[in-house]
């Protein structure tokens, strides 16, 4: 009877674990298309909340009005730059195929003498360059074929376009949510993971709220100061559409060593113009002014609020990118702050057991009872 009852009780565990593994894997399958856009409004919710809560708190605004003021000023913030740098995009892209078009039915397509100079590929730039001018009409032609055979990446680009404006979209709706639900949100997981791990995950959360928010600033903090430097640069070198570069260079600033990309570019296209006093200048700027503001501004800012060496935030940025994409420059931090922090724990916890140990065992021996029958 007992056995009976036993193996009964197996069976509906395992049916049990069972049915919220399926349950799991179907809300996964629910969901995966918002996960990124709910991790970005996360973090953006985060950082900016005491902001929210002056609105909320201060201002007494209701909790709905104060969500809606927050995620519009998010959304400008998000928007403006973005449509302004599609346009420019867009203006430069138009202009630079018409000039390519006009320049192969001229019959005069040219690169600087720097680059036809290059050795081992420079002899066969000069030939195709020369192929091209000799028959403008059979140049046209072949594009046109080209253009029609690749087409289909046209509408990957465009797709991949469309589905990034959506996720957009769906951080815009979610921060509101965020913003209004955020502390009932929080105290749900809180106790939620106190259920199952215990009170110390309290501290966990407190050493993921410090490296995303160190983070975030760091990584955000550099990359203005870069973009605002490098803008300096290009105004002095009179680089065309400054503010396009600008924003280009605040978003390869994002991303550790990608900001030389950006003026390094810069100054060579200056060059190859024949600007070679502008652009040898914004490349001494480059190096001296914009890139050392990464070597000050970043791990001042990162370790100086956390107790977390910056070289475990370097690699967490580099690796989070790898694994996660762009999103990944917060998570993974966060990945190596609640490792170190468990690492910490169980340290200090392993040295308090040692510690107990050795001196219950040097107060066993001091009050060892005396044997008086010797």
């Amino acid at each position: 009877m007992i056995e009976n009852w036993s193996k009964q009780l197996i069976i509906q565990r395992l049916l049990a674990i069972s049915l919220l593994i399926i349950l799991f894997i179907l809300c996964f399958s629910v969901v995966k298309f918002f996960i990124v856009p709910a991790l970005w409004a996360a973090i953006i919710a985060y950082v900016t909340f005491p902001l929210y809560n002056f609105f909320y708190t201060k201002v007494k605004l209701s909790r709905n009005l104060s969500a809606f003021i927050m995620t519009f000023f998010v959304s400008l913030m998000i928007g403006i730059p973005l449509l302004v740098g599609i346009f420019i995009l867009q203006q430069e892209a138009v202009d630079l195929y018409g000039m390519i078009l006009h320049r192969i039915q001229a019959g005069y397509v040219d690169l600087p003498s720097q680059i036809k100079e290059i050795p081992v590929v420079g002899q066969q730039i000069k030939d195709a360059l020369w192929e091209i001018n000799k028959d403008p009409e059979g140049t046209m032609e072949i594009i046109k074929v080209w253009v029609q055979e690749h087409l289909y990446y046209g509408k990957v680009a465009v797709d991949a376009v469309l589905r990034n404006f959506a996720k957009m979209g769906m951080v815009i709706m979610t921060l509101f949510f965020f913003y209004r639900d955020g502390i009932s949100l929080v105290k749900q997981v809180r106790q939620a993971l106190r259920n199952i791990i215990g009170n110390r995950i309290d501290d966990y959360i407190d050493s993921v709220g410090e490296t995303t928010q160190a983070v975030v600033y760091g990584i955000g903090l550099t990359a203005l100061a870069q973009a605002l430097l490098a803008g300096i640069g290009y105004l002095f070198a009179n680089a065309p559409n400054p503010l396009f570069l600008v924003l280009l260079t605040f978003v390869l600033a994002l991303i550790p060593f990608g900001t030389p990309f950006a003026w390094g570019g810069v100054s060579l296209w200056l060059m190859s113009q024949g600007h070679t006093t502008e652009g040898i200048g914004l490349a001494v700027w480059g190096v001296l002014a914009i890139s050392w503001v990464d070597n000050l501004i970043r791990p001042m800012v990162i370790s100086g609020a956390t107790s977390i060496p910056f070289i475990i935030i370097f690699i967490g940025v580099l690796g989070g990118l790898t694994a996660f994409g762009f999103v990944g420059l917060f998570i993974g931090p966060v990945v190596l702050a609640i490792a170190l922090a468990v690492w910490r724990e169980w340290i200090s916890h392993h040295k308090s057991d040692v510690f107990y140990k050795q001196h219950s065992e040097q107060l066993t021996l001091e009050f060892k009872p005396v044997d008086k029958t010797q």
